[in-house]
Formats: structure tokens, sequence, C-alpha cells
């Protein structure tokens, strides 16, 4: 944060126009739903600027080829709720607080600049013909290849057909999607159990609580008759201590998470899908007659 404050300071001195207009971070296979970017992106939007916004860079989705450039915002709800950190049961049902709402997702644009398409549109292209090498001695007589890596081959157009397409392999990238999924659906039940551990313990010490408040109120009752005073009936606060109830941003992270993943399964499920329904003839046998 000083680094970037100054590196601003010094670009206004030599009359350069820079704004910090928020911060990037990268991500593999979606997993970016966490307590850090929650908490740098909050600071951002508290100390610098409301709209400031969060890059997300998908590695693994820009290796195969497809640029994942992705911006994200904290909502107002949330910035509210984080900042007073009421995050319990009461508190959501109340607000009627959704994991939804935590993040708001940015149309994005991206183009190069003028300069950029120019210097694109000056690089040489490769050819597509065959070269024959000769030899200094003999300018009609093409040498002979000693490798077959010195062959000259024909370079592909762009488009040209590319057959590994029709692979029906099933895509890595949906496999280990699929194992983070079920890391995160692991850890939403265990949250479920902590939080019915937390229901139970409540709804035992309640218990506790309350025949303790009968049996002051009997004893009450039995020193006025004694014309006694009476036993104050709050003692309880000092015996008894209620547990805490465990946060709930957990559990709604983790659920943006799941939902994240299970997008992006339903994004890499789709093309193997469409493949074997292209080949089911040939995967499935034919019913005998």
């Amino acid at each position: 944060m000083v680094y970037q404050n100054e590196m601003i300071k010094k670009l206004r001195e030599v009359n350069v126009d820079a704004n910090n207009v928020g911060w990037y971070t990268s991500a593999n296979l979606g997993n970016f739903v966490n307590m850090n970017m929650i908490e740098n992106q909050f600071h951002y939007q508290k100390e610098l600027n409301e709209r400031t916004v969060a890059i997300v860079h998908d590695v693994s989705r820009s290796s195969q080829g497809s640029l994942s450039l992705r911006a994200f915002r904290l909502s107002p709800a949330f910035m509210l709720a984080y900042k007073e950190n009421k995050f319990t049961t009461e508190t959501l049902q109340k607000s009627s607080f959704r994991y939804q709402d935590i993040l708001h997702e940015l149309p994005l644009q991206i183009h190069n600049s003028h300069l950029l398409t120019s210097f694109l549109h000056t690089l040489p292209r490769g050819t597509t013909s065959t070269t024959i090498t000769t030899t200094p001695s003999s300018q009609t007589t093409p040498s002979i290849p000693h490798s077959l890596s010195e062959i000259p081959t024909n370079q592909p157009g762009p488009l040209a057909p590319n057959f590994s397409t029709l692979s029906l392999s099933i895509d890595p990238f949906l496999a280990q999607t699929c194992d983070n999924l079920l890391d995160a659906i692991e850890t939403h039940h265990t949250e479920l159990n902590n939080h019915s551990y937390y229901s139970r313990s409540l709804a035992r010490e309640q218990a506790k609580i309350t025949a303790w408040q009968q049996k002051r109120r009997s004893e009450n009752a039995v020193r006025e008759m004694n014309k006694q005073p009476a036993l104050p009936e709050d003692e309880w606060q000092r015996l008894f201590k209620l547990p805490q109830e465990p946060g709930r941003l957990e559990v709604l992270l983790n659920s943006r998470q799941v939902e994240q993943y299970a997008r992006q399964v339903d994004g890499f499920a789709a093309g193997v899908t469409g493949k074997m329904f292209a080949v089911r003839g040939n995967l499935v046998p034919e019913k005998m007659e």
C-alpha cells in the first residue's frame, strides 16, 4: 500500500495521470473466494475508493488458450456487515443476506492499443511453402537431409483442421475441478456439523437455565410465605455461560466457492458431453431385435 502511494506520487511529479483503481490477483481453477481476497478488497474499498475493483486472472483457464480475466467488487450490504462483524444466524435472517450477495461481478472489456495492433499486423507470417536447401558448390542440386528433423514441413494455416478437438478423453481440468468441488462440499459439511454442535450445546444450557429459574421461583415463593427477602432471579447469568455461536462468514464464502466450482464443471462438461452424444452410436451397442 505504501509502495503504491509512493509510485503514484512520483508519477504525478512528472505530470503522469495515475490513479489507483484496484488490484489484481491470480487464481487456479477459480479458487479465489477466500478470506485473503475479501480482506484485501474490503481494505481497498474502505480506505481508497468504494469503486475499487479486484481483477482475478485464472492461470489454468488462460493456459488453454482463452484469456480469463474477471472483475469483482464487494456489495454495499456485505461492506456494512463486514464492518460491524455481524454474521450470526439471527442477523443474516433479518437482513436476508445470501452468499450470492458477497461479490458483484462487473463487465470487463479488453482491447489493445492502436500502436500494439499496428505492431501485430507488421509481424511476419509463417511460410507455407516447402524450401529446398542447396549446397554452395552446386546451386542446382538439392542437399540430402541427414535426419528427419531437417526435412522441411508445411506449417498449417490458422484455419487448418485440428483433430485434437475430437479426442474423447476427459478434460484434466474437469477432474481437478471436481476434486476441488468435493473438498469444498466436505468443508461445508464440517461447518454444518460445527453449527449443529453449537445448537445442541445451546439447547442443553438453556434447559439448565430454565430448570434453575423454576427452582429459584419456587424458593422465592416459599421465602415470601415465610416473610423473608426474595433471592435475585438473574443470578443465572453468573452461574451459567452460554456457548458462543461460530461465525457464518466462512460458510458464506465456502458456499460462494462451491457455486463457482459448479459453474466451472458445467462449462467443462458441456464439451465432453457433446462429444459423447456425437459418437453415441459407436459407444452404445444396438439393441438385439
